[in-house]
């Protein structure tokens, strides 16, 4: 893990947005990573890698479901392995991504709500 994805791991883990205010460190780390979710290009790459056999892609799996250049293809990887979403390994010639769970866990807990679990009548 690089040192800028453990900062996002860092800034991400520790304050629900739903529940107290965000500093300024985690708001800017939490926009990073949604910026790099909001894209539909990038979306659908986390889904077609979350959803691969193994829970890891190829980049040789994953172009082909695009009409989009191969380096197209690598700077949405880059952009998604920046933010920490995912992580890459080289083996050979080819890079496989999968998705740091740890991650998304992080964003999504921001969004729920503190009475999330409470039944209102």
């Amino acid at each position: 893990m690089s040192k800028q994805e453990g900062q996002v791991d860092a800034a991400l883990c520790c304050s629900p947005v739903m529940r107290e205010p965000l500093t300024a460190e985690q708001s800017t780390e939490l926009a990073r990573v949604f910026k790099a979710i909001g894209e539909p290009v990038r979306l659908r790459l986390l889904s077609l890698i979350a959803s691969h056999p193994g829970g890891e892609a190829c980049v040789c799996d994953l172009a082909g479901a695009f009409e989009l250049s191969g380096p197209t293809i690598s700077h949405h990887l880059k952009v998604l392995r920046e933010s920490g979403v995912i992580e890459g390994e080289r083996r050979g010639t080819w890079i496989y991504y999968r998705v740091r769970p740890e991650t998304l866990r992080a964003v999504s807990s921001v969004l729920v709500p503190a009475d999330a679990g409470a039944v209102t009548a």
